[in-house]
């Protein structure tokens, strides 16, 4: 049995010295053994210095270190994948056989560790505790919205609020002064300066077009299919409300409800609770066309659109004609910049989109992404500034 006092802290592990690399390699290599799997003491030594290297702090280097140097042979990459998984993702580990059972505790860069609840009080023979740390921006960053917790959400809002949501500048009617010497002669600066050399225009001054960022739309579906990820990606828009001018924000259900003003207040959960307040069929029913119809009548084609980014949060699913969707997404697209689609469940495998309003809409879209992990919404952020 290996004392608690044995187990090593995260703060000691972050450090990344060798003692403690050498403990959580040992380890590992011993849980893969427990499965099955022929590891030597020289595949140890190598992940020791493959560890010693690119360190623990990623969840990918590890996963790799251990991948390169600990599955010598192809079979060996499932059952290393379960234990990675058991080991490094869920933090308990336990053995196929009828002896002592071992944990692995993994401790965030925030709380501290998050103990096994199995592990607290008692003298249980043959435990030993492990804490090892990730970055939790690196751990939420690829789990699915529909799985987050309230902490989490909240945690989440606060990575978002760092994505940059800068487009492509448009061109502004108000004139700069021109620093390459052409353009629209500026007559009033030229005499100006002529007037400083005693009547002679030795310098000509000249006015350009300037530049403004673009506006940015948000239309996000709110309905009862997106009920596991309206509640992520909600916070997504506020954080972009209220991180940048020039952003409106409206909710797509039966019906389509304005809640920029409800967003615009810097506090996030009174924000989400006006917003939601504000719009009567939340996790309602759907009807996309005539949603986006309301847009272009109401506020796309009367300016808010015309040379803006519009992004589209929606799944797809549309209880209306499609040949409504199919005509108000090709007026939408005729007046937009670009028109953004960002569906959750693009991500899931085997995905297409036979959804009746996605196959409708995918024509007019200039980019189709997913939407179900802060990577994605990083990849948004990307494909706003192209």
């Amino acid at each position: 049995m290996v004392e608690s006092s044995d187990a090593w802290s995260a703060g000691e592990v972050l450090q990344g010295t060798p003692p403690d690399i050498e403990r959580v390699a040992v380890a590992f290599a011993r849980f893969l053994r427990a499965e099955g799997l022929d590891v030597p003491m020289s595949s140890t030594l190598s992940f020791v210095d493959a560890l010693d290297t690119v360190g623990i702090a990623s969840r990918a280097g590890v996963y790799w270190a251990g991948r390169a140097t600990l599955a010598r042979r192809p079979e060996d990459i499932p059952v290393y994948d379960k234990i990675f998984d058991a080991v490094w993702m869920r933090g308990r580990y336990e053995s196929r056989e009828q002896g002592p059972v071992e944990h692995v505790t993994i401790a965030t860069d925030d709380d501290g560790t998050d103990e096994d609840p199995d592990s607290s009080g008692g003298d249980d023979d043959g435990d030993e505790i492990i804490t090892v740390r990730f970055s939790t921006a690196e751990v939420l960053a690829h789990k699915d919205f529909a799985e987050y917790s309230t902490a989490e959400l909240a945690e989440a809002r606060k990575l978002m609020a760092r994505l940059r949501l800068v487009g492509s500048p448009r061109r502004s009617r108000r004139r700069v002064r021109s620093k390459r010497m052409r353009g629209r002669p500026d007559l009033r600066r030229t005499v100006r300066g002529a007037i400083r050399a005693g009547g002679e225009p030795i310098r000509r001054s000249f006015t350009e077009a300037g530049e403004r960022p673009r506006r940015l739309v948000f239309l996000l579906d709110v309905s009862g299919s997106m009920e596991a990820y309206s509640r992520a990606l909600v916070r997504f828009v506020h954080a972009a409300v209220v991180g940048r001018t020039k952003v409106e924000a409206f909710a797509l259900g039966t019906r389509l409800t304005r809640m920029t003003r409800e967003l615009s207040t810097r506090d996030p959960d009174a924000a989400i609770r006006r917003a939601a307040s504000s719009v009567v069929d939340w996790s309602g029913g759907t009807r996309l066309g005539d949603g986006v119809r309301q847009f272009n009548d109401e506020w796309g084609q009367r300016g808010m659109a015309r040379g803006a980014i519009v992004v589209i949060l929606s799944d797809g699913w549309d209880r209306g004609d499609p040949a409504v969707m199919a005509e108000q997404m090709a007026r939408l697209s005729r007046v937009a910049y670009k028109v953004v689609w960002v569906n959750p469940l693009k991500a899931s495998a085997g995905y297409a989109p036979l959804a009746q309003g996605m196959a409708a809409a995918l024509p007019y879209i200039d980019s189709f992404i997913e939407g179900h992990s802060l990577e994605s919404l990083e990849h948004l952020a990307e494909v706003i500034a192209t």
